[in-house]
């Protein structure tokens, strides 16, 4: 097998060993084996806990060597990790004897002395050489890491980190893991003497192959494929005066990104969680705000480079809806007709044509909901309001966003304090403007509420099948319930009828 990449750096201590783990912990997921291979006190064990204990987020996690155990499982926030000593190992048939043959899916393997099984691992693998370097002090290391097969991009990519991170000053950083989002991006925390900060991770890559008509689902919808949008809508927000996050340091190309840290008061309080009425009053102020103004559909993203926001238009909710027939229908064991289909394709594209022609546009930040929302408490009025998932900013209805808010997804929010929401954001902007039409909004919120439920039950049925991530599962009913909600308007009456007619509840 032929190393298609590979890179060599110097540890001078246990902090850069750490330092380097997790760097990587960034770049990896479920699947992954990594490999630890050298002398007896090389530290291969000592670079496997400290990658377990950042992705543990517990610096004091007690993590053994596996040299009499064999092979030890953590269960991880992120995902569950089996680190495995094969030092006691004679050959790679006993592998299959202790669970390790084949590796366990969904894990992310931690693998030391793996030459005491060679050509048993798989071909997709990262190596990790450790070896002494005394001249350079008692615990100096050096590490040569390197990328087979599909695993190479990923050394490529720990590499232009390390990069950037240098070039950034943030070397000597201390790495502190984030909960990921339902996205391919990856956050960590990095803490200097000056403040900590956030890293972001966020590699190019479309969400899905090219199915819809030749292009990807991100590219169909206008999901963010890459950094840029991110860093163009952050200078929009700002420039309306709202908070967003400032950007201190930036790799385009790379897609990596160094910016403020709003901490981690959200909105919402309580077990289960419930929103925090004065902070929601805030946030639905903030989209009053922003929806008054007449804003930019371009945007400046560097020197001499600017950034259009694309369209919400009809085909791109039509792809968004056909989640729900896609996913979720074939989970209920309720699959469509190809009448039905159509059917049901053109209603929606119908409803749609007619609703967005002549809805006035504005930015939609499509994720506008309680875990994309940082309190600020020593700002004022709507600067309250922290604001850091907007990559996929698209230019349509401002109901949208108000619907995001005050359904979201993933914590309940009573009808009442919907209602009363929903209503002082019509009296926020009717205060701006004498021509608003309230109830042309109210119809308009809840046609962007059936639009985006559906979606969302689709959604979350794909991230469980396609992406192992069943938690979304328990989201269903919720969303059921807020999709109900809307439907009972009586602009969308023959839209309840074929839902009741063709759709069941989730865990019917």
């Amino acid at each position: 097998m032929t190393s298609s990449a590979i890179f060599s750096l110097a540890l001078p201590n246990e902090t850069a060993t750490a330092h380097l783990m997790a760097d990587l912990a960034l770049l990896t997921g479920p699947g992954d084996v990594i490999t630890l291979s050298g002398d007896l006190g090389a530290g291969k064990t000592a670079a496997a806990r400290a990658m377990i204990r950042y992705l543990a987020d517990d610096d004091e996690l007690e993590v053994p060597s596996p040299t009499f155990t064999l092979a030890q499982t953590y269960e991880l926030p992120s995902f569950p990790l089996i680190h495995a000593d094969l030092y006691r190992i004679n050959d790679a048939s006993e592998l299959e004897e202790i669970g390790l043959s084949p590796l366990p899916e969904g894990n992310v393997a931690l693998v030391e002395w793996p030459e005491r099984a060679t050509g048993a691992l798989p071909a997709d693998r990262i190596d990790i050489a450790l070896s002494h370097r005394p001249a350079l002090g008692s615990t100096a290391r050096a590490a040569e890491i390197t990328g087979h097969g599909k695993c190479a991009a990923t050394v490529e990519r720990l590499q232009a980190l390390r990069a950037f991170l240098e070039g950034a000053r943030f070397g000597e950083a201390k790495r502190k893991r984030m909960a990921g989002d339902a996205s391919i991006r990856s956050y960590a925390r990095l803490v200097r003497d000056d403040g900590v900060f956030i890293l972001m991770n966020s590699p190019k890559r479309p969400d899905g192959p090219a199915i819809y008509n030749g292009k990807s689902y991100s590219a169909a919808v206008h999901l963010a494929e890459d950094v840029k949008p991110f860093v163009a809508i952050d200078n929009g927000l700002r420039a309306q005066q709202l908070s967003a996050p400032a950007i201190h340091h930036a790799d385009l190309d790379a897609g990596f990104l160094i910016t403020e840290d709003f901490g981690t008061e959200g909105v919402i309080e309580g077990d289960p969680p419930a929103p925090i009425a004065e902070r929601y009053e805030a946030a639905a102020d903030m989209l009053a705000a922003l929806h008054r103004e007449a804003l930019p559909d371009t945007l400046p993203l560097a020197p001499h480079i600017t950034y259009t926001i694309p369209p919400f238009d009809t085909e791109a909710m039509l792809v968004e809806i056909g989640l729900m027939v896609e996913w979720y229908m074939p989970d209920r064991g309720a699959g469509l007709s190809a009448d039905l289909r159509t059917q049901f394709t053109g209603m929606w594209r119908e409803l749609l044509d007619r609703t967005l022609a002549s809805a006035p546009k504005t930015w939609v930040m499509r994720d506008f909901h309680s875990p994309n929302i940082i309190w600020l408490a020593e700002r004022e009025g709507i600067k309250r309001i922290g604001i850091i998932d907007f990559q996929d900013t698209v230019l349509g209805p401002g109901a949208y966003d108000l619907v995001s808010l005050l359904q979201d997804a993933r914590i309940d929010v009573p009808e009442q304090l919907e209602l009363a929401l929903l209503s002082r954001y019509i009296k926020a902007r009717r205060a701006g403007d004498d021509n608003f039409d309230a109830a042309g909004f109210a119809e308009l919120y809840a046609v962007m509420s059936a639009q985006r439920n559906t979606r969302l039950l689709g959604t979350f049925a794909r991230l469980n099948r396609r992406d192992g991530k069943p938690h979304y599962l328990r989201h269903q009913p919720r969303i059921w319930t807020y999709l109900n909600r809307s439907l009972a308007h009586p602009a969308l009456a023959d839209f309840h009828a074929w839902y009741a007619a063709n759709v069941p509840p989730p865990g019917s």
